[in-house]
């Protein structure tokens, strides 16, 4: 008499290699956007910001405040264009807009806050506003 056997479909390598496959991120010749990577410090006049931005051109670089918010985008292209005759083999580097938007505590004063990149590091001195007394009413 013939014995019975289990099927596991899990055990079954072909099955392991569809999943395997299924699963893995599709790759492309251009890596996707890596984002824009922040170190924030607090000191008692502000915040110190230090933004990796690699490869941008200062003139490439947009900072916005607005009350407590901070936007920092860039516009990365690539570093070098492909000239005639010539055929890229490979290019990993991503080429487009980057942006990171996020919020601070306490409102910001955009007059006062400067801004400064160098090698590929932004660097933000960023000024806390003052705190607004509050004034007292007379009840008439």
């Amino acid at each position: 008499m013939a014995s019975l056997q289990i099927y596991d479909p899990f055990a079954d390598p072909a099955v392991e290699t569809l999943f395997r496959q299924f699963f893995r991120p599709e790759r492309s010749d251009r890596s996707a956007p890596q984002g824009i990577r922040l170190d924030v410090s607090e000191n008692d006049k502000g915040y110190v910001v230090f933004a990796e931005i690699p490869g941008v051109r200062k003139d490439e670089i947009h900072v916005a405040v607005e009350g407590n918010q901070v936007t920092i985008a860039a516009e990365v292209k690539p570093l070098v264009e492909a000239a005639e005759g010539t055929r890229i083999l490979r290019t990993e580097r991503y080429s487009g807009n980057v942006y990171r938007s996020f919020t601070l505590p306490v409102e910001l004063d955009e007059t006062a806050s400067e801004a400064k990149y160098e090698n590929g590091v932004l660097e933000l001195r960023l000024v806390k506003k003052p705190a607004v007394a509050g004034r007292k009413l007379t009840i008439q």
